[in-house]
């Protein structure tokens, strides 16, 4: 039988979707092991302050933070309690919405970031990229654009 259940799934379009969820979480858990180990920074908390450091004033709104990250609002101020506990990011007051904050990107944060970057360029072209060949990059790209992958300026 080619067809699973009533959605019109084929044995192996499934099996593609799944293997892109494994692969994707079997180079994240990487990532996330070679930051630990070398910089005591999760992944997420790395991608918090990278979002950080690429928005102008090294700022953005919780909630626009939140959805560049993919966490809920309540995931991403847990880990904004933790990152300015430790001193590499602030909070700051929305001046045009008086409930609104801003995540801020501290000097200690982007030097943590800075130390941290190499070690996650070397994972994404270990894990990842060295696989691919010449053109694959860019099919890759566009097969996720097509997707509704992000723009690259929040990538």
């Amino acid at each position: 039988m080619t067809l699973l259940h009533d959605e019109g799934l084929t044995v192996e379009e499934l099996a593609v979707w799944r293997m892109l969820q494994r692969v994707q979480a079997r180079i994240a858990r990487h990532l996330e092991a070679d930051l630990l180990d070398a910089h005591g920074l999760p992944l997420a908390s790395y991608e918090v302050l990278r979002q950080l450091a690429e928005a102008p004033g090294r700022r953005l709104r919780m909630n626009d933070l939140a959805e560049r990250v993919l966490l809920t609002r309540s995931g991403l101020t847990r880990m904004i309690d933790r990152l300015q506990r430790e001193t590499l990011v602030t909070r700051e007051a929305c001046p045009s919405d008086a409930r609104g904050l801003f995540a801020v990107l501290t000097d200690r944060g982007a030097q943590r970031l800075a130390e941290a970057t190499p070690t996650y360029l070397r994972g994404v072209r270990t894990r990842f990229l060295d696989a691919l060949g010449g053109d694959e990059v860019g099919r890759i790209k566009d097969l996720l654009h097509r997707l509704g992958g992000p723009d690259a300026g929040h990538a």
